[in-house]
């Protein structure tokens, strides 16, 4: 999947996905939901065992580990 997208194609879906699906816009430590998932959307996108699975389901994989210590 990640091969038919651009980077930026798959950085947009991935943050667009995380906006839809936590339901709010920053964490508790202020940090802004669309910068941090921005930024590892890039490393997702650059891994191709991950990036192949597509940017929504990488979301999906990074926000289960939100908000564990």
């Amino acid at each position: 999947m990640a091969d038919q997208l651009t980077k930026e194609q798959f950085v947009e879906r991935f943050v667009a996905h995380c906006l839809t699906k936590c339901g709010f816009t920053h964490f508790d430590d202020g940090t802004p939901v669309a910068a941090y998932a921005s930024e590892v959307a890039e490393s997702y996108f650059a891994d191709p065992e991950f990036g192949s699975e597509g940017p929504e389901v990488c979301a999906e994989s990074d926000m289960d580990y939100w908000g564990e210590s």
